[in-house]
């Protein structure tokens, strides 16, 4: 007796056991509703799947109109992305089908416990009753009540037989080569889409250009427009441009080192002018106002020049002038012995260490009846000379 109530209350020990696992089981698993188009092969118990691993089973299949209302199980600790897509894969054309979710999960929010797919997340195969629907309508659309119907499909294929028989090896190597082209394509992908993307940021360029090319466009058929008018006189110039590049040709192999000596020329040139680029460019600034002020000296009433002179523009004499352009010009440049020996004497008037007397002083000196202070080294330089400056000091 004691014996045979110890085994009752481990049968219920056990009872009790499995129901509380089942429980726990069951309240850890994910209930998931999906809506499929069709169900074809897809039973309570099927799979449900990621990836090909069984994560899952279909609890319940129920038709609700148009639709068929799917109730799946996800077991716990299998994480799915919010907003999967549920697609019922037929491994074969005879084998029951699973339920597969897609895309796997790489984070972010999961699928929570009685989340609803609507139909618009998921997909079913095509029935092999559909592909045989589909293709038997094609079949009458090429047929002779189709677009065989006055024989042009046989005239095509015909045509076709003509042009490609005897050419199976071409079209084998034709292939092959398109294979290679495709496996060469595979594996520069990278660049293939770095091309793609630059395509498309050139295409979004011209979009938001829309104005300007439309422009262009219309710039570039005006002057297409002005070149078919003008074909004839372009087509004369054209003709006559092969002689003219003869004889241009023909000048400068006749004249090779005079043209070469002329460059050479040129080249000095050149450097004159970028040497002096500051003072070309101080002329160019100045020359239209100095151009324009000389203008306005002419008074037409009175058929003259009116000028005002700028005395304090005649301090230096010629001689310190001259002096003073030499100093400046490079060492190697060749200078008159007499000239030289000049400027050598008047140095400290030229470098400014004995002060000239201003236009001014020159001529207060001379309404008082007295010559001008003039540097004696100055007045030899200018007697040595001859150049003419009026003061004292003679």
């Amino acid at each position: 007796m004691r014996a045979r109530v110890v085994a009752i209350a481990m049968a219920v020990a056990l009872l009790v056991t499995g129901g509380t696992w089942w429980a726990v089981a069951v309240a850890a698993r994910t209930s998931v509703t999906a809506y499929f188009g069709a169900t074809v092969g897809l039973f309570p118990g099927s799979d449900v799947r990621v990836l090909g691993m069984r994560v899952g089973s279909v609890t319940e299949v129920v038709p609700e109109g148009t639709e068929v209302r799917v109730e799946m199980r996800i077991d716990d600790g299998t994480p799915i992305p919010a907003e999967a897509k549920a697609v019922a894969v037929a491994p074969s054309l005879v084998s029951d089908r699973y339920v597969q979710f897609t895309p796997v999960h790489e984070g972010g929010p999961e699928l929570a416990d009685g989340a609803v797919i609507p139909r618009e997340r998921t997909a079913t195969p095509l029935e092999l009753d559909e592909i045989n629907r589909n293709t038997d309508r094609t079949m009458r659309m090429l047929g002779p009540d189709g677009a065989n119907r006055d024989g042009a499909l046989s005239d095509f294929l015909d045509v076709q037989a003509a042009n490609l028989g005897g050419h199976g090896a071409q079209l084998n190597d034709m292939l092959r080569q398109l294979g290679k082209a495709t496996s060469t394509l595979s594996g520069s992908k990278e660049d293939l889409f770095a091309t793609v993307d630059d395509l498309q940021l050139f295409n979004r360029t011209l979009a938001d250009n829309d104005q300007q090319v439309h422009r262009f466009n219309s710039q570039l058929a005006d002057t297409a427009g002005f070149l078919a008018s003008e074909r004839g006189e372009l087509g004369a110039a054209l003709r006559e441009l092969g002689p003219a590049l003869s004889d241009t040709a023909g000048f400068i192999r006749d004249n090779r080192a005079v043209l070469r000596t002329n460059v050479d020329h040129l080249r000095a040139v050149t450097q004159v002018l970028v040497e002096q680029r500051a003072a070309l460019e101080e002329v160019t600034d100045l020359a239209p106002l100095g151009l324009s002020n000389l203008a306005n000296t002419y008074d037409a009433s009175a058929g003259v020049t009116r000028t005002r002179g700028n005395i304090n523009e005649l301090t230096h004499p010629p001689i310190v002038i001259v002096c003073k352009l030499l100093r400046q010009s490079p060492p190697d440049r060749p200078v008159p012995p007499v000239l030289a020996d000049a400027c050598n004497r008047i140095e400290p008037v030229v470098t400014g260490a004995i002060p000239l007397p201003s236009p001014a002083e020159a001529l207060s000196s001379l309404e008082h009846g007295n010559a001008p202070d003039i540097p004696l080294p100055l007045v030899d330089a200018m007697r040595d000379t001859g150049s003419p400056y009026p003061g004292g000091g003679r």
